[in-house]
């Protein structure tokens, strides 16, 4: 029988992560990074399972060359940090699972060994001895939380040497004992510096030469935090936008700049991209930017000031964007009194629905 790849990256720091940050948008970050790091998977690596933070891939009766095994891991280191650095730069939210999601890191494990399976539900599934072992080597004695781990079983295949280094490997030789037995590895620290991350630019904030056409101020009995949740998190919307036939958008992924959703509203798609501008900096905001309207665009931006504890002012700016002299009279005489009207019974609902909820 051919020896079998095993693969496991897993999130550091998840535990901490989500035992003391909100549930919710943890859960949407992790969700995202697994994501991120199946589609980061160039080797055609057979996802065997989700493991909580984890995921477990292998490679039936084949082992990758040394050349693509270091490739494919530093493609999902790449990706992993390129993520992460988006949700940094792109984040509207505060609370503390966005703010500290950059401080996760990934270790990856690789494994090889002879396989057996079994079948559960209907789903092949890998099992045996080397499947144990690879599970074991995450608990290991190395002091980093950010590394690749080569077992002697796998390096002795590939050819590569405890001595190997390059701009991004740099690997010294290791060894723990499991139920008795010494199980040899190579490891490697990753420095995310050396990594070739993905450069994201900013292009959703946005400046105004002049006052928003529309400004609507009201004071909610809530904290600015809970508030901007409530706005920003989709599954709220359909309780205070009225008319709202449908809402489409991505529940697995948390709100930041660049986020688009689709609000069918009286039969007709609006497409929405969050984006934002200048604010105080004791401010929160979130703004919304759609082109599918009777003008050239429309941006709404909620801008929420704490008062106290359980207490925060909100003010919603409009900004129709016109360029032709008809739209401007459309926006001057019609929207804008359909606008200010649908804003304030938009936050009326909204102040029922947090007082219910």
């Amino acid at each position: 029988m051919f020896e079998s790849l095993l693969f496991i990256p897993d999130i550091s720091g998840y535990t901490q992560f989500v035992q003391t940050t909100e549930v919710e948008h943890s859960q949407h970050v992790i969700a995202e990074l697994l994501e991120v790091l199946i589609k980061a998977n160039t080797q055609k690596l057979h996802l065997a399972e989700i493991e909580g933070d984890a995921l477990f891939f292998f490679k039936e009766n084949e082992i990758p060359s040394q050349e693509k095994l270091l490739a494919q891991i530093e493609t999902m280191y790449t990706g992993f940090y390129s993520h992460l650095k988006l949700l940094e730069k792109n984040r509207v939210c505060p609370c503390n699972a966005c703010a500290t999601a950059s401080n996760l890191q990934l270790k990856i494990i690789v494994h090889c060994g002879e396989l057996q399976f079994i079948t559960v539900q209907k789903k092949r599934k890998p099992f045996g001895q080397s499947v144990i072992q690879a599970h074991r080597l995450l608990k290991n004695s190395i002091s980093s939380d950010n590394y690749v781990l080569l077992s002697d079983r796998v390096s002795n295949i590939i050819g590569i040497l405890d001595s190997y280094k390059s701009q991004l490997f740099n690997f010294s030789a290791n060894d723990d004992i499991y139920d008795g037995e010494s199980i040899k590895y190579i490891f490697s620290e990753i420095d995310k510096d050396k990594l070739k991350l993905t450069s994201y630019e900013t292009p959703y904030e946005v400046t105004f030469t002049s006052s928003p056409s529309i400004v609507i101020e009201k004071k909610f009995n809530i904290s600015a935090e809970e508030l901007l949740e409530y706005i920003t998190n989709y599954k709220h919307r359909h309780h205070w936008v009225k008319g709202l036939d449908k809402l489409e958008y991505d529940p697995d992924e948390v709100t930041r700049l660049g986020t688009e959703h689709v609000c069918v509203i009286d039969g007709k798609r609006l497409n929405f991209t969050t984006v934002t501008k200048k604010a105080n900096p004791d401010q929160l905001i979130y703004g919304e930017l759609t082109k599918d309207v009777p003008i050239d665009s429309l941006y709404q931006f909620f801008i929420i000031t704490s008062i106290s504890e359980n207490s925060c002012q909100l003010v919603v700016e409009i900004y129709p964007g016109t360029k032709s002299i008809i739209k401007k009279i459309i926006a001057s005489l019609f929207l804008k009194k359909v606008l200010k009207k649908s804003t304030k019974e938009a936050l009326d609902l909204l102040e029922k629905h947090i007082s219910k909820d």
